[in-house]
């Protein structure tokens, strides 16, 4: 069956298929893929005793990662506003955009000293992957 990762818990190494209308728990060692799985993957499983067997990635997650966001212009962003953590919502890192504002509010601006130091980062290559993980143009 065709289906996609609705949840994945790490912890309790399982999670939720859904194929249609209907959800399926599925367990990390039913799993035969090499990355873990994630919410919004695409996967074909086998059904057993209504639970989800040999769960594998289909589609485009098969493919290698090719590279989407652009390092010119998240330096760019990194350099000229990187305080409020502009650079790293066009990454995808969501969260550590919000620290980033957070930590200038709190700091009375000096928050900017962050991103200047992850504007040096991208300008040297060392901060290369997106929050997906795929790598900068």
């Amino acid at each position: 069956m065709i289906g996609h990762i609705e949840s994945f818990d790490l912890g309790r190494q399982t999670g939720v298929i859904k194929s249609g209308d209907s959800f399926y728990e599925f367990h990390l060692d039913s799993w035969q893929s090499p990355d873990l799985p994630e919410p919004g993957d695409d996967i074909n499983f086998e059904l057993e005793e209504g639970e989800a067997k040999s769960v594998v990635l289909i589609g485009s997650y098969l493919n290698p990662h090719k590279p989407v966001k652009s390092r010119l212009l998240a330096t760019v962003l990194a350099l000229l506003l990187g305080g409020v953590g502009a650079h790293r919502f066009y990454l995808g890192y969501y969260w550590i955009g919000l620290a980033q504002i957070a930590v200038t509010v709190l700091t009375i601006g000096f928050g900017v000293v962050w991103g200047f130091i992850e504007f040096a980062l991208l300008l040297s290559k060392n901060f290369d992957v997106d929050a997906k993980g795929r790598p900068l143009k």
